[in-house]
């Protein structure tokens, strides 16, 4: 199988690198992406957009053997339901790692600080205790080293969807800051936070207790439930 994975915000592909050695060693071909305007701190941002990213997520649906499995972290679960509704037929499943579909005319995070073109990683008291479960200095500091600003639109920019059968594409959510009882609940009660993810009509939760950046708090792990995800059985 080709499991194709998208970095949450400030991230870029090698964000995925202890992740996936259990992956290919189960002998799946791994695809981590750096997406438009995160190749470099001084790649051009301006005019990046949520649609870029989506566009580059399909992209590589369509250059790899389908179906595929598309894996996204944080903002990444946005970017692969996106992508998802564009290629239905082409994804066998989306993996939400602490993330979750953004439904239409929804936005990422427009309440993050932008300077100019780029949202650059906020201060670490810009986060809720949940997030950084975990993060220790050591792994604080490694991830602002190589965090890379976020194009503002990607962040800012409003969900655009078509096609309803993005609801029929099995669905795994890999719950970490809160537990899946918790979404469970949010379902049950109607809370619009969860609206898209309760209509998708096959849906398998796990918990990853753990902060918000699970690729570097409990990587093993990650890659673990993203495998039993992958290969049920």
């Amino acid at each position: 199988m080709d499991i194709i994975l998208v970095p949450g915000f400030w991230l870029d592909a090698s964000s995925w690198s202890d992740v996936t050695p259990p992956l290919v060693a189960a002998g799946h071909r791994t695809f981590p992406l750096t997406l438009p305007g995160l190749e470099a701190r001084d790649a051009p941002r301006a005019g990046v957009g949520l649609r870029d990213h989506i566009n580059a997520v399909v992209e590589a649906v369509d250059r790899a053997d389908q179906p595929v499995v598309l894996v996204g972290h944080s903002g990444g679960g946005a970017i692969i339901h996106g992508a998802v509704d564009a290629r239905p037929n082409s994804v066998a499943r989306a993996v939400y790692v602490d993330s979750g579909p953004l439904g239409e005319g929804g936005v990422i995070n427009d309440e993050l600080p932008a300077e100019g073109d780029d949202v650059p990683l906020p201060p670490w008291e810009g986060f809720d205790a949940a997030d950084l479960t975990d993060l220790d200095d050591g792994l604080r500091n490694m991830f602002r080293s190589r965090a890379i600003p976020e194009p503002k639109g990607v962040a800012y920019d409003r969900q655009q969807l078509h096609d309803e059968r993005r609801f029929d594409v099995p669905a795994t959510v890999i719950a970490c800051e809160f537990p899946s009882s918790l979404l469970r609940e949010w379902i049950d009660a109607g809370h619009p936070y969860v609206a898209e993810l309760a209509r998708i009509r096959d849906v398998e939760y796990v918990d990853l207790p753990t902060g918000h950046w699970p690729q570097f708090t409990r990587p093993a792990d990650l890659g673990a439930a993203i495998l039993a995800a992958v290969d049920p059985h």
